[in-house]
């Protein structure tokens, strides 16, 4: 994968180049604090001088800005005096780049090669894996490095013996359950095992053993430990040697073709001798096949023409040859119906696209500016400028930090003070960091900056005329009668798969209408994540209804009506909510200043899931809303507050 560095702050992609760059040469280079860097971001120093490397983080800004800056800081390098001096940047750089910086770097660069550009940089990467995983914001979204690190974690996870499961070390002998080679105990034989294969008897297990429990006999199955596979393999065949009582055999072709079973049967075969019991094997015989070797003289028990009448036969056959049972009442392992739960809904090994409630952030301002005051300021003044002003900002020690631009700030702040412009801040760099020249932490400037968006966000909903709702842990925002009609549909999806679903409708007596509340998020990359919202009024034959104020009773109404929603019609509402807040546009834009916003995409991010579910899907686009939830049932208001 060929990085652009766009995901790393200014310090990042300084550690990254001292590691790649140190690697190359075989050299350590010194690492210093964030200030002022003298044109040197790592050192090395030796009897005959310095080697001094520097890291420009120039991605936004391409190689004009770059060849400008390094002509200021032309002074700096050569006061180092430098035995070597290499230059990193993120930059783009062609031939020609690179021999135009070289003039202008002066002798301290023994050659162009000694520049090194993104390509450079990928190279490099390729050639040091290692240094490429230990930077973890570079790879976040990178799939290959995700999968080998993954992978390894697996590999290490696997290779640990893990904790034997609950349902399995209750049948091993003591020592056995607790991993150590002390010498086996004498426990009860009390168990009947079911020899089968995974999946294909899976369903007959989970039906016949809790009829079998049911009648007060103990029953054991690999599916109880959860997906054994061969991880688990010692720990069964030892609680089938010393806890067996009865084995119970599946026998279709498809079953004893399966190794493990063969394993199963010879331990059991070996059993059968030991124990001088004939009939320590009960065969079940599921379909016609070839009979099993060593057990061939053994009359199954049929179950070929019915499971019903197979278990009764079963029984009989259980209580003739008097196989023992617990004292005290019949206990179910619900494992069984967890289990059953689970293997369900079957997965199919198909890839599969989903939507999700993400909307990533196409493009944010490039820096975050702190203005200090000049002269007295009135903090009664400010509180007030600062809630009339219309973007996001801040008070700080004797200033504000703000998305804003001087021109801005002196219109908007005039009647409190004057403010000048004392610092310019990377974005990036200040989220990842904080400012430690204004006292602010790492932790404090993230949540500043996404109390920041939060207000954006707020101020572009009301602008465009979205009703605003306070919930519990957050404000929600939704479309309004006149942007959404009781009952009108809302279009939504690309051109030639155009779809549409409703916003407001009324169900039980009551209005319904959907909206969200959108959250921030930094990681893994910027993204506001949209929680779905329904809001209820009473239904009184005006557009907005009756607003009701008590929270037990909009909780039960969204348990009682939205229960029957499904996740496509989940899915075409947020679509069509973002659909009216987007208008034309694919962006959302979030005005942190009148120059400053932050674009975010209007359609939700997709995944890919490697697996899918064996599950129908015929919903369309004119069955959206055929849930009865959602057609105005004269239903009584006594049956939605139940």
């Amino acid at each position: 994968m060929n990085y652009d560095f766009s995901g790393l702050s200014h310090s990042e992609f300084e550690d990254l180049a001292r590691d790649l760059v140190g690697r190359e040469i075989d050299l350590r280079f010194e690492a210093f604090p964030a200030g002022p860097d003298d044109g040197m971001d790592g050192r090395h120093a030796r009897a005959d001088g310095s080697i001094v490397m520097q890291a420009k983080h120039y991605h936004g800004s391409g190689f004009a800005a770059l060849k400008s800056k390094m002509a200021k800081e032309r002074l700096s390098i050569d006061r180092l005096a430098a035995t070597r001096y290499i230059l990193v940047t993120s930059a783009p750089l062609t031939p020609k780049n690179k021999n135009a910086l070289a003039q202008i770097i002066g002798p301290s660069l023994q050659t162009p090669g000694d520049i090194f550009g993104p390509g450079d940089l990928n190279a490099l990467l390729r050639k040091y894996p290692d240094i490429e995983k230990a930077h973890q914001k570079l790879w976040a979204q990178s799939t290959s490095v995700l999968e080998m690190v993954v992978t390894e974690a697996v590999g290490k996870a696997l290779s640990k013996p893990g904790v034997v499961p609950a349902v399995l070390a209750n049948l091993l002998p003591p020592a056995e359950a607790a991993g150590n080679a002390a010498p086996v105990e004498k426990v009860a034989r009390d168990t009947i095992f079911l020899i089968k294969a995974s999946p294909v008897d899976d369903e007959f297990a989970l039906w016949l053993a809790p009829k079998l429990e049911a009648e007060g006999y103990r029953v054991f199955a690999d599916i109880l430990t959860l997906q054994p596979g061969d991880r688990w393999r010692r720990q069964i065949n030892e609680a089938l040697q010393y806890r067996a009582v009865k084995v119970l055999l599946i026998c279709r072709d498809a079953t004893l073709a399966d190794p493990h079973v063969q394993d199963d049967l010879d331990i059991a075969l070996e059993l059968s001798k030991e124990l001088d019991d004939s009939r320590f094997i009960i065969p079940l015989r599921l379909e016609p096949g070839k009979k099993v070797k060593g057990i061939g003289d053994a009359v199954p028990v049929d179950f070929v023409r019915g499971w019903g009448e197979g278990v009764g036969l079963l029984l009989d056959a259980l209580q003739r040859q008097k196989v023992p049972r617990p004292s005290g009442q019949p206990v179910i392992d619900p494992n069984w119906e967890i289990f059953r739960r689970r293997g369900a809904i079957p997965l199919v090994e198909e890839a599969e696209r989903l939507t999700s409630n993400w909307l990533r952030a196409a493009e944010a301002p490039d820096v975050i500016r702190f203005f200090e005051s000049t002269g007295v300021i009135e903090d009664r003044l400010l509180d007030r400028a600062l809630e009339d002003f219309g973007y996001p900002c801040a008070k700080q020690r004797a200033g504000i930090i703000t998305f804003a631009e001087q021109s801005e700030v002196d219109v908007a702040f005039a009647s409190a003070g004057r403010f000048k412009l004392k610092y310019e801040i990377p974005l990036l760099e200040f989220i990842d960091n904080g400012f430690s020249a204004l006292g602010i932490e790492r932790q404090v400037a993230s949540n500043l900056v996404i109390a920041m968006i939060k207000k954006a966000w707020l101020s572009f909903c009301r602008e465009k005329g979205f009703v605003e709702y306070q919930y519990s842990n957050a404000v929600g925002f939704h479309a309004s009668a006149a942007q959404a009609p009781t009952g009108h549909r809302i279009p939504w999806g690309k051109q030639g798969d155009r779809r549409s679903s409703m916003l407001r409708n009324v169900a039980k007596g009551h209005i319904w209408q959907f909206g969200v509340t959108a959250m921030p998020y930094f990681w893994p990359f910027w993204h506001l994540k949209l929680k779905s919202r329904v809001l209820f009024s009473v239904d009184n034959n005006t557009a907005e209804g009756l607003g009701i104020d008590d929270a037990r009773k909009l909780h039960r109404l969204r348990r009682s009506i939205c229960k029957g929603w499904r996740n496509k019609q989940w899915h075409g509402r947020m679509l069509a909510f973002l659909e009216l807040l987007s208008g034309e546009s694919a962006y959302v834009r979030l005005a942190l200043s009148a120059n400053a916003p932050l674009l975010i995409e209007a359609a939700p991010m997709l995944f890919t899931s490697p697996v899918s579910t064996a599950l129908p899907d015929v919903l369309d686009a004119d069955e959206e809303e055929a849930d009865i939830s959602t057609l105005g049932r004269p239903d009584n208001d006594d049956e939605a507050d139940a």
